[in-house]
């Protein structure tokens, strides 16, 4: 059985890869491949919306769903949410520097110049 966490994922991703407001039905056609319940793929967009990662507008008798944020937005938020919880941020910093490759280091001093 595949995890919630891993469903969720699947879920938003379509939302991301889709770039615009998608129905469930628009969601689960997508998700084929999985053999998924519209209802199912309605519970995990609605558990997406709770947490703040999916937003759901009206367009007349249907719901859309669309992703809060972009993938680099959204992975950003989850390296902020980790960093806040470092007991030393420099030290966990530094850690994470000293993890990177070269190509993301470089990276990283560029978004460090142009900030």
């Amino acid at each position: 059985m595949t995890g919630r966490g891993e469903l969720e994922r699947a879920v938003v991703e379509v939302l991301w890869d889709s770039g615009t407001p998608m129905t469930a039905r628009a969601v689960t056609d997508q998700l084929i491949d999985r053999d998924l319940a519209l209802t199912t793929v309605l519970t995990v967009l609605g558990r997406l919306e709770t947490k703040g990662l999916v937003e759901r507008s009206r367009d007349g008798r249907a719901h859309l769903y669309r992703a809060v944020s972009d993938r680099a937005g959204h992975t950003a938020e989850l390296m902020r949410q980790v960093l806040e919880t470092a007991g030393d941020r420099q030290d966990a910093l530094a850690r994470f520097v000293d993890t990177v490759s070269d190509d993301d280091l470089a990276a990283l001093r560029r978004a460090l110049d142009d900030h």
